[in-house]
């Protein structure tokens, strides 16, 4: 009797696991993505009313505003899985105008950010991402790594001696328990062991609820009461367009980290206006803003496995429904258990193979650099803009300290018809790093009549290179020398021909 063999069903591509509608036909991914949203609003819950004490503003609209954002952006957003609500950066970008103006011209900036955003969005700065170097990539996430772990050091310190066995517990938990089964998110086990031991053994520790009130009703429209005028737009000018670059920059970073670690791509165009009309959503409901949050994210879809919209939505619409409906256990959960998530995830997000004595012995100084640099300022500043920007900086100028030894000029004397003639030949990239010092690499007073200098195994990049090369032509028509320049390309000859002449005789 002949025998049928069924095929093994293939694997999901990693495009698939990020369809919603093939989602919601698995039963298996779907309860990874309810769970992890679960895992997310329970996290989101005391970072968001923490954020609202840092900005100056109640609880209620820091939670509020991490729930708009989540559900807004699982519409809007290009990066599945991804989550965003309210954030220490932007709390800290914006607390200043809540002391000097108040909720009403802090939420107008919220707004006005937002719109930024969309025009920051649709005029492509997404693109511009493609400019930032992999070893800053490197410093950014573990800076976030850095900050995670020290936001949760306020929580150990000055507490009763059980936390610590609490907190103890719960990492042995969400590190131990994906060894022995992986049907249910560790950080969720964690979470909810220790606030039923907590609650059952009657231990007093920290809880959520001690952080501040929960909110017991829903969001409403929220129109800010402010005048319409210039004046108004100048106090809330600088804050929201401060808010709008922190917000993208941080957004498109962790969008970057998420594309490696799910091996998918984003888009980063949708994802930047996306996260503009999420920020104005959120105004419109009394929200403080925020973009995406690294700590969240990475729970999401490193910690629980999600990989699609269904968590990002879910981990707003459980945040709303625990908050409100459920406020009352939600405040019974001990801080504990969230601190042992948070050190998780700081662990987990930490590029560890950056710092292996293997892998420094091997990197180039300045990648090294670019990284200690990102890193520090980072740290330092708890601004990642700051950071990342600071650490593009040097990443530009150790490549241009690089880029610009590598230009070589080459002299040979030989008869031509009778006639003596120097040729140089200048061979790599000229463009003002490299081209300062080409001035000084002629021989002016001692060659012959008649000089060429051969350009064919170089490109002019720059303003500086024209000027450098119309000071070394000017030089030797001082000393009555004849020079021809040679073998430009198509481009450089163009630009020759532009700016050629504008820049004065002198060096």
């Amino acid at each position: 009797m002949a025998t049928r063999t069924t095929a093994a069903e293939p694997a999901p591509t990693p495009e698939q696991l990020q369809s919603v509608r093939d989602t919601l036909r698995s039963p298996r991914r779907l309860k990874t993505e309810v769970l992890a949203g679960l895992v997310v609003a329970l996290a989101l819950i005391p970072e968001a009313i923490a954020f609202s004490i840092i900005a100056g503003v109640d609880p209620r609209i820091g939670l509020f505003a991490s729930f708009t954002m989540a559900v807004s952006i699982a519409f809007l957003g290009g990066r599945p899985a991804m989550i965003s609500a309210a954030t220490g950066a932007i709390a800290l970008v914006i607390a200043p105008l809540v002391a000097s103006h108040g909720v009403d011209y802090f939420v107008a900036a919220v707004i006005l950010a937002g719109i930024f955003q969309v025009i920051l969005g649709l005029s492509g700065v997404a693109r511009l991402m493609r400019f930032i170097p992999r070893s800053v990539m490197v410093g950014f996430v573990n800076a976030l790594a850095i900050l995670i772990f020290m936001s949760q050091v306020p929580e150990l310190v000055g507490v009763p001696w059980l936390v610590y066995p609490l907190v103890a517990l719960g990492l042995a938990i969400v590190f131990g328990l994906p060894k022995l089964t992986t049907a249910l998110p560790a950080p969720l086990v964690a979470i909810a062991a220790l606030t039923l031991i907590t609650v059952f053994a009657a231990i007093a520790v920290p809880t959520v609820g001690d952080k501040g009130e929960l909110p017991d009703s829903l969001p409403s429209l929220f129109i800010p009461n402010v005048p319409l005028t210039f004046e108004t737009l100048q106090i809330i000018g600088p804050f929201a367009l401060a808010m709008a670059f922190v917000g993208l920059l941080e957004s498109l970073m962790t969008a970057k980290l998420v594309d490696d670690v799910t091996d998918t791509r984003s888009n980063k165009t949708r994802e930047s206006w996306g996260q503009g009309a999420a920020n104005i959503i959120t105004g419109f409901f009394g929200g403080m803003g925020g973009c995406a949050m690294i700590g969240q994210t990475m729970i999401n879809v490193k910690a629980s496995g999600a990989r699609t919209r269904i968590s990002t939505f879910l981990a707003g619409f459980f945040l709303l429904m625990l908050v409100v409906v459920l406020g009352e256990i939600v405040a019974f959960i001990p801080m504990a258990a969230l601190v042992a998530v948070m050190i998780f995830v700081s662990v987990a997000t930490f590029d560890w193979h950056s710092i292996k004595p293997s892998t420094l012995r091997i990197m180039p100084k300045s990648e090294t650099s670019v990284m200690v640099s990102t890193v520090v300022v980072v740290v330092a500043t708890h601004n990642l803009a700051i950071g990342v920007g600071v650490g593009v900086l040097v990443a530009m100028v150790l490549f241009a300290r690089r880029v610009a030894h590598f230009v070589t000029v080459d002299r040979t004397v030989a008869d031509v018809d009778g006639e003596p003639v120097a040729t140089y030949t200048v061979t790599g990239e000229l463009f003002f790093a490299s081209s300062n010092d080409l001035y000084t690499q002629f021989s002016y007073a001692l060659d012959p009549a008649r000089v060429v200098i051969d350009m064919s195994g170089s490109h002019l990049w720059d303003a500086s290179t024209i000027a450098s090369l119309d000071s070394i032509v000017a030089k030797y028509d001082r000393h009555g020398t004849r020079v021809t320049v040679s073998g430009l390309n198509d481009s450089s000859v163009l630009m020759r021909e532009r700016l050629g002449g504008k820049f004065g005789a002198g060096h």
